[in-house]
């Protein structure tokens, strides 16, 4: 079914709009909150609050890529709840990711800060645009939907140390261009 449809199931109040969204992106957000969570069961419930969230956002929200939109709901909620468990005890896989990225991306803007983080995305987009597409499809792949290395590796056929590197070198261009662009590191 075509994204278009399924939204306009959600506003026609159709819960076949769950069905269909769980037929074509539930995969792909499971996934996703697996690689934030790492625990199946927790997954699962980020997954269920995903359509709920949707049911109620749609109306009004009317979005162009229900793909985008259904995931970063999932996303949210999946850190949302990765924090709440973080809190309660140490540890985990998304705490990797932000590490990695740490010396190369500013920290979270405050509230008065909101313009600063449209302009630091506007720069992370361009940059993003300017990659050859296996090094997009790597860098997104890693830092947005939180594969790991040893998967990647194993879809682009090299090792897990190949790709680490490679990763390396991706965040140090970043941080080149951020530079460059006036980002206070």
């Amino acid at each position: 079914m075509e994204d278009s449809a399924i939204v306009a199931l959600y506003w026609q109040r159709d819960q076949q709009a769950i069905t269909a969204s769980d037929e074509k992106y539930g995969a792909l957000c499971r996934g996703l909150s697996w690689n934030i969570l790492e625990s199946r069961e927790d997954a699962e419930e980020c997954v269920n609050d995903t359509w709920h969230r949707a049911w109620n956002t749609m109306p009004p929200q009317r979005p162009v890529s229900l793909r985008a939109y259904l995931a970063r709901i999932v996303r949210n909620l999946s850190i949302d709840r990765y924090r709440l468990r973080r809190s309660q005890k140490r540890g985990g896989g998304f705490e990797t990711l932000a590490l990695e990225l740490e010396d190369c991306v500013p920290p979270a803007p405050s509230a008065e800060a909101v313009w600063e983080s449209r302009e630091i995305a506007a720069v992370l987009g361009r940059w993003l645009e300017g990659l050859e597409p296996e090094d997009r499809w790597l860098f997104v792949r890693r830092y947005w939907y939180g594969d790991r290395v040893e998967q990647l590796a194993a879809r682009r056929g090299c090792t897990a140390q190949q790709l680490t590197g490679r990763l390396y070198r991706l965040r140090q261009r970043l941080r080149r261009v951020l530079e460059q662009e006036g980002v206070v590191l």
